[in-house]
């Protein structure tokens, strides 16, 4: 289906604007919800480049389900879906209100797949946790779509293509989650050294930030067959994957660019994405 015939499918709920840029923010630690640090800052100085949302819809890297669902509540929760962290994290709240009419446009857009209209899931600290400096007002409303964990990444590339009309109704789609992620390795005596990591990731991180500049999607759709550095950058997927819905959503004439683009702890890296 085309892109004008899925405009015409969406409803008058929402106004025809100019197309809405596309972020994939790397979340990193549930703190950066509540320090100040060059990768908040990085987010904020990003969010004042965008025009004003009528609504977000973000797909995060912590709501990995069998099938798909998209937040259909009208008041969503602040989910604190982490442990370990200090009480004034816990006691964080991001009052944005849901989009019962977007979850619906939403799941129509992304026929034939069949996607659950879900009532109880609300906002992850994938969403919240880096959404709050965009728009700490929260008075943005965003619903959240889930990563299918049975598909592939060719998969999700391709439908996230569905989604594309979206960007002219004033919907600004967010991928949350880390290029580089793996957690078992993290050098937790080095956190605060300044772009810090091992070789691989290192190795990795230029491999992907070169890929995403050239426009090699393909390559990063097929980020198994890329070597041990990717591998170990890249050891599950739920944190990648929201990568890729992003570079579904590029257009032969848009520019990606990359901001927060350092590494942390050895293993984790904090590169961002922005395509306008």
């Amino acid at each position: 289906m085309n892109n004008l015939n899925d405009l015409h499918k969406i409803s008058g709920t929402f106004a025809n604007t100019d197309k809405m840029p596309v972020l994939f923010l790397g979340h990193g630690s549930p703190m950066n919800a509540i320090e100040e640090n060059q990768f908040v800052a990085g987010f904020r100085n990003m969010a004042k480049t965008l025009p004003q949302p009528n609504a977000i819809l973000c797909i995060s890297a912590h709501w990995f389900t069998k099938g798909t669902k998209v937040t259909a509540m009208e008041m969503p929760r602040t989910i604190h879906d982490f442990g370990g962290f200090p009480k004034e994290l816990f006691a964080v709240e991001y009052p944005a209100k849901g989009n019962p009419e977007l979850a619906v446009e939403t799941s129509q857009l992304l026929l034939p797949t069949e996607v659950e209209l879900d009532e109880h899931w609300g906002l992850d600290h994938g969403a919240w946790s880096v959404i709050k400096h965009l728009y700490p007002e929260a008075n943005v409303p965003v619903i959240q779509l889930s990563i299918d964990y049975s598909k592939s990444p060719q998969y999700h590339f391709e439908l996230a293509q569905k989604l594309s009309a979206l960007r002219h109704k004033g919907i600004l789609i967010i991928g949350s989650g880390n290029i580089v992620h793996n957690l078992r390795l993290v050098d937790f005596y080095n956190m605060n050294v300044d772009n810090y990591g091992f070789d691989w990731a290192i190795e990795a991180r230029e491999k992907v930030n070169s890929c995403l500049l050239d426009g090699n999607f393909q390559a990063l759709i097929d980020y198994e067959k890329q070597g041990q550095a990717l591998q170990l950058a890249i050891p599950t997927p739920e944190h990648y994957l929201p990568l890729i819905y992003t570079l579904g959503l590029k257009e032969k004439e848009e520019e990606l660019s990359l901001f927060n683009d350092k590494l942390l702890g050895g293993s984790l890296s904090m590169t961002s994405v922005k395509i306008v």
